[in-house]
């Protein structure tokens, strides 16, 4: 795993799909993964044109999460076929098979994440001050006081 902080932009539409390496006009993928130095799982943005039709695939080890940014997304699950829109998410485990496909005649963005393995949750530290060395549990701190309003 890297250390330290890496950032990357996600995408226009008229970006992806006019930019340096799409995998096609009707499809392209921006590999956030890569551009972040994200070691522990997968993490694409991808945009379909209208009426694209991704390709039938399944994971043997990875399951997906699928996060719609704008548009409506068709996602075919061995064969069977549902809608998400914008701010709707999707989980595929492994082994299942899925379609990605933009049945609307407006472009669809979303994010795709893959991972596989457990998640190591709840190991993070909170600290009151950026002068404290040892955290604790965020469920032990509080939260601090909230900023105030912003002037005018």
């Amino acid at each position: 795993m890297e250390q330290g902080v890496s950032a990357a932009r996600l995408k226009s539409v008229a970006e992806a799909t006019a930019g340096d390496n799409p995998i096609d006009s009707a499809m392209a993928f921006v590999p956030l993964r890569r551009e972040l130095g994200v070691t522990s799982f997968g993490l694409n943005q991808v945009v379909l044109a209208p009426g694209t039709l991704g390709r039938i695939h399944r994971h043997e080890h990875q399951e997906e999460v699928y996060i719609v940014l704008e548009g409506t997304l068709t996602v075919s699950i061995e064969g069977d076929e549902r809608e998400l829109r914008s701010g709707e998410a999707l989980r595929v485990a492994p082994a299942v098979r899925r379609q990605l496909m933009n049945r609307s005649d407006a472009p669809v963005s979303l994010i795709a994440l893959g991972g596989s393995g457990e998640h190591a949750g709840r190991d993070g530290e909170a600290f009151t001050s950026w002068e404290q060395e040892t955290g604790a549990s965020p469920q032990d701190v509080p939260l601090p006081e909230q900023l105030p309003p912003p002037p005018g």
